[in-house]
């Protein structure tokens, strides 16, 4: 009693069609996840951010603790 021959022929492309739509729809999910878990937290922070930011309010602080060289604090 023998053992059958591996089936060789023609392997990789039954292989590949069993798993590329898996890979391809687990990469459209991983995708999607990942822009809603990360990017939008991420854009809608930003957003929060820049809605109460106040930037002359920051270099009169920065120009106040003398970080500039250019700008003197105003008790000099």
């Amino acid at each position: 009693m023998s053992l059958p021959k591996p089936a060789m022929r023609g392997l990789l492309a039954k292989r590949l069609r069993f798993h590329l739509p898996i890979a391809f729809a687990l990469s459209i999910v991983a995708a999607a996840a990942f822009k809603y878990a990360v990017t939008e937290p991420r854009k809608q922070a930003y957003a929060d951010f820049y809605k109460k930011y106040d930037a002359m309010k920051e270099f009169n602080a920065m120009k106040e603790a003398g970080v500039f060289q250019s700008v003197r604090p105003s008790g000099e």
